[in-house]
């Protein structure tokens, strides 16, 4: 599956993303302009050591990316996320090759994308006043249902505990 975030603009969420991406082998598609440098420090912080996990790809546009999708003939559906969609995102059947289509923090996905795609277009059931949610967040619930329909595919459903005890202080190696 194909996560693609569109003109994202918090480091941070995008990080947190990336993060998640690597976690569940979902390869991260984001679209330029860039709210931040692909050197952030606030973006390597959030998405911790996982960044050589991340399979990435950067489009220099929205068309571009589409274009992309469209070339590679991945058999997927698309599917757009976003507040003003028909349907809650839980009424879809998602399959191994679909892409999840996120917009950027501060005003979501274009309205003529939306237009052009609105039976493809999905939404996290929210309170009326509620405005939105974070985006990492999006991501995650949107991502996880998604797996969860494929019965998480190569994830690893258990664990173990380890047995050592945790040290004092701070975890840092990461910064």
């Amino acid at each position: 599956m194909h996560i693609v975030l569109v003109e994202p603009e918090i480091p941070q969420n995008t990080g947190n993303i990336a993060r998640t991406c690597a976690a569940t082998g979902l390869q991260l598609h984001l679209v330029k302009p860039l709210g931040f440098s692909l050197e952030d420090k606030y973006l390597k912080r959030a998405g911790l050591d996982y960044w050589p996990m991340v399979n990435l790809r950067i489009h220099a546009s929205l068309e571009a990316c589409l274009a992309h999708f469209a070339a590679i003939g991945s058999g997927g559906r698309m599917y757009f996320a976003s507040t003003k969609a028909p349907r809650d995102y839980t009424q879809v059947s998602y399959g191994p090759q679909d892409v999840l289509v996120f917009g950027r923090e501060t005003r979501g996905l274009p309205e003529t994308l939306l237009a052009r795609h609105w039976e493809s277009c999905v939404r996290i059931p929210m309170l009326p006043d509620a405005r939105s949610l974070n985006l990492s967040n999006s991501v995650a619930i949107t991502a996880y249902e998604a797996l969860r329909q494929q019965g998480f595919p190569g994830l690893l459903g258990k664990g173990t505990l380890t047995g050592r005890e945790e040290a004092e202080g701070a975890w840092l190696d990461y910064v």
